[in-house]
């Protein structure tokens, strides 16, 4: 019968028109406009088409959006001096500094400046601490996506166990903090494995739910995982080009021998994805409500 395929596409899809519903309520009822900057520096391709996704996305879901490029040798001192701008903007409700920045500017001081109110990213310290407590905060938004993926395609969270491979600070760490949260979609018993796990294959196996973030290309195959397995597979490895020039690319995950046990999985391109430009205009609304005091 094969795997039940958890597409991130038409589920970001449904979350984007109830979000596009809740920001033309806004602006007719409150004279409200969410509003979200996003900021460039320098010309990593792969940034700048991201960046192109995200004002995309929010002019197409009425979101008034603004994105500032700046040149790769743009100082620190001016970046801070831009963000502390945006952050005195009423106008502007999300501020999201695109990573990687060039090597000359300090990530974390740059984030750090970032109002916490308007981290739609959700890497300030302020809301990761409000995280781990399970606070009201803005979710960082890839595990966020996770999460809803989850949810709605009615995979039972409370009591499973949950494997979580990889544990960076942008999806490994927050997701199994928040899978095992007193919380919907969470009350999971979460294990987090990574590079210096002894036995990668006694966890993997005995995953209800494996989510795989390790950022290495097929690295689990089916004879890793048990029967049944829901299967959120994180990662997207450019694994070669096609003769027209498009880039091959693999999960994670070997799709093909895991679908064959997996009760449900998620396909790279088109899985977890889609999700996270979605939370991230969640996040954005959100925090229009918050500033308009109508959270």
């Amino acid at each position: 019968m094969g795997a039940k395929i958890i597409s991130g596409t038409e589920t970001a899809k449904a979350i984007r028109e109830e979000l596009k519903t809740e920001v033309d309520e806004l602006r007719q009822k409150h004279n409200l406009v969410p509003g979200l900057v996003t900021i460039l520096v320098g010309e990593d391709p792969a940034s700048q088409s991201y960046v192109a996704a995200k004002n995309k996305t929010a002019h197409a879901l009425g979101i008034h959006s603004e994105q500032v490029t700046l040149p790769a040798d743009t100082s620190e001192a001016d970046l801070l001096a831009l963000v502390d701008k945006y952050n005195k903007d009423a106008k502007i409700h999300g501020i999201l500094v695109q990573l990687p920045l060039p090597k000359h500017i300090n990530e974390a001081k740059v984030l750090y400046a970032i109002d916490p109110n308007k981290d739609v990213d959700g890497f300030h310290p302020v809301n990761v601490g409000k995280m781990m407590l399970g606070e009201q905060c803005f979710l960082p938004c890839t595990p966020h996506g996770v999460l809803e993926l989850l949810q709605r395609s009615g995979v039972e969270t409370s009591g499973a166990e949950v494997v979580v491979i990889g544990r960076s600070n942008i999806v490994g760490k927050p997701v199994a903090n928040l899978m095992l949260q007193k919380r919907p979609g969470g009350n999971a018993t979460v294990t987090l494995c990574h590079t210096r796990t002894k036995d990668m294959d006694f966890h993997t196996k005995r995953a209800d739910i494996l989510v795989v973030a390790a950022g290495v290309a097929n690295m689990i195959k089916g004879d890793q995982v048990k029967e049944g397995v829901v299967v959120i597979d994180v990662g997207v490895n450019r694994i070669g080009m096609t003769e027209s020039g498009k880039a091959i690319l693999a999960g994670d995950v070997e799709f093909e021998s895991v679908k064959e046990k997996a009760a449900a999985i998620t396909p790279v391109p088109g899985g977890v994805g889609p999700m996270t430009i979605t939370m991230l205009m969640k996040n954005t609304v959100q925090s229009a409500r918050q500033h308009a005091g109508l959270a």
